[in-house]
């Protein structure tokens, strides 16, 4: 009795330390995959706390930038690689696709693109006029500032002419905007004067006249650089072996540009931690916000989470049938890269590694719909947009009629698609809704006080919008895939077929070759 006793007990410390072992293992393999994704959550914390213990010191300005400049390198690491990436991406995925499955894969991105907007858009709408954030006065607002004025047709154009630079090496650097100048238009009238008995004597008059003239801002032209590479890798798809080589070369330049991402992300967590605590130490006072400036920003933010965390997870699982948040956890370091730089584009290195190594998406996918939806695809932005100009007609106390708001929801529409992927630039398409209604402009300046921090968690929707139509435009576009894979697959063989006859003659010939050399043949 006594030896089975012993016995047991041998065995369940054995079970135990089993167990222990393989605990301790898992955790170790938990700890080694998600390093990434812990540090970086980790990073968010400790800015959040820094930035926060640092307020009451009173930074000057200069001393802001200085701490910042850790944040600063991180922007700039990200923005060196979004060019080279963004063109061989695209070039390579068009390429790799023929052009009937390309078109196919256009045509479901283009529809999740404007699906998801429209909703967004909508959403906006639907919870400002719930909330109604902007009752009260004005004139808590304090002083207001002048804002550039922008004609919508100008800002038409220019979404055009981008698509189309005639200057591919200025595309990299700047994108065209049309500017205001002012000229003296001299018109000569006839008048009659009675007094002296002159008639039909003339008269010059002056004025002065806005006239737009061709201008530029600095930045990356991405949707003209968009519109050549999927042109580019079009071509280069159609050419079969003659375009081999450059495909290969923009193949190459890709993976390099993702080894490149992947040396960086170890030093992402850093600037993270000092891109969030400068911004914290830079804000203006929050116990002076005002209750309207509170409520808007509250309206936001609800409006954002129903998208983000309700609307595209649930449109994810209606097509794929698949669990979205298991397909969001993968995206948790894109996402609070998203929050740190406030740029999509910026983003857009961190979101390949993410949707390609933790989702398995594609790469013909992800190639092809990240770069256009970092482009065009800007979900948080048109939802901030609409719901901002009806928060600004409710400030001023103007009470917008159907024709008003659905005004507002295509404006919005539109010019969430111009809006570039670079940090606040919905304050500079804001100007084109507002003025489509006819709201004044200079309001702009009301909601620049809490901006920054509401442009982070737009460009967050913004990215995940652009990671979920990735999931979905690979799900609907399975068959073509696996077909292409098929025809890659029969030609490899069929190569290897054409090559076997002369691989047999040869050795045929070796053979006999060999037989004579041994005296083995018969004259």
């Amino acid at each position: 009795m006594q030896r089975f006793r012993e016995s047991i007990h041998i065995r369940t410390m054995k079970a135990k330390r089993k167990v222990e072992e393989i605990s301790k293992e898992d955790v170790q393999a938990f700890l080694k995959k998600h390093a990434f994704v812990l540090f970086t959550v980790a990073a968010v914390i400790i800015g959040i706390i820094l930035g926060f213990a640092l307020r009451p010191y009173k930074m000057s300005y200069r001393e802001v930038k200085y701490f910042s400049f850790p944040g600063e390198l991180l922007m700039r690491m990200l923005q060196m690689l979004v060019l080279p990436l963004l063109v061989s991406s695209l070039i390579t995925g068009m390429a790799a696709l023929d052009s009937k499955a390309s078109g196919k894969m256009g045509m479901r991105a283009v529809m999740y693109y404007m699906t998801t907007t429209i909703i967004a858009v909508f959403v906006g709408i639907l919870v400002v006029l719930i909330i109604h954030p902007g009752k009260g006065s004005k004139a808590e607002f304090g002083k207001q500032q002048k804002i550039e004025q922008v004609s919508p047709i100008d800002a038409f154009l220019d979404l055009i002419r981008n698509m189309f630079p005639p200057n591919l090496v200025q595309a990299c650097t700047q994108q065209f905007k049309t500017k205001y100048g002012k000229r003296v238009v001299t018109v000569t009238v006839m008048v009659n004067d009675s007094v002296f008995n002159l008639t039909n004597a003339t008269q010059e008059l002056s004025r002065e006249e806005v006239i737009p003239v061709p201008g530029s801002v600095s930045g990356v032209n991405a949707l003209g650089l968009v519109v050549f590479s999927m042109g580019f890798g079009l071509i280069i798809g159609s050419m079969k072996e003659q375009g081999q080589v450059l495909r290969d070369f923009f193949d190459s330049l890709n993976e390099a540009i993702m080894k490149l991402v992947a040396m960086i992300m170890w030093y992402a967590p850093v600037g993270i931690l000092f891109l969030i605590s400068g911004k914290i130490v830079e804000m203006d006072d929050i116990t002076q916000m005002g209750g309207q400036l509170a409520m808007y920003t509250i309206t936001v933010i609800i409006g954002l989470l129903i998208h983000g965390v309700l609307i595209l997870p649930l449109l994810y699982f209606a097509i794929t049938r698949l669990n979205p948040f298991l397909f969001i956890a993968g995206l948790l370091q894109a996402l609070i890269t998203a929050l740190g730089t406030s740029s999509s584009s910026a983003t857009l290195p961190v979101t390949f590694k993410c949707l390609e190594e933790n989702n398995k998406v594609d790469k013909r996918v992800t190639r092809f719909v990240l770069p256009v939806g970092a482009t065009i695809n800007m979900d948080g932005t048109a939802l901030y947009e609409a719901l901002a100009a009806i928060f600004i007609a409710q400030v001023n106390d103007v009470e917008m009629n159907f024709g008003q708001i659905l005004t507002i929801s295509i404006t919005a529409t539109a010019a969430s698609i111009g809006a570039a992927g670079i940090p606040q630039a919905g304050l500079v398409t804001m100007v084109i809704v507002l003025t489509s209604v006819g709201l004044p402009t200079d309001d702009i300046t009301l909601i620049i006080a809490v901006d920054w921090f509401l442009d982070r968690l737009r460009t967050t929707t913004n990215v995940l919008g652009d990671s979920i139509g990735a999931g979905i435009v690979e799900f609907l576009s399975r068959h073509e895939l696996q077909s292409k894979d098929v025809e890659m697959g029969n030609a490899v063989l069929e190569e290897k077929e054409r090559k076997k006859p002369y691989r047999l003659i040869s050795q045929e010939n070796d053979y006999d070759n060999e037989k004579h050399r041994h005296g083995d043949t018969k004259m």
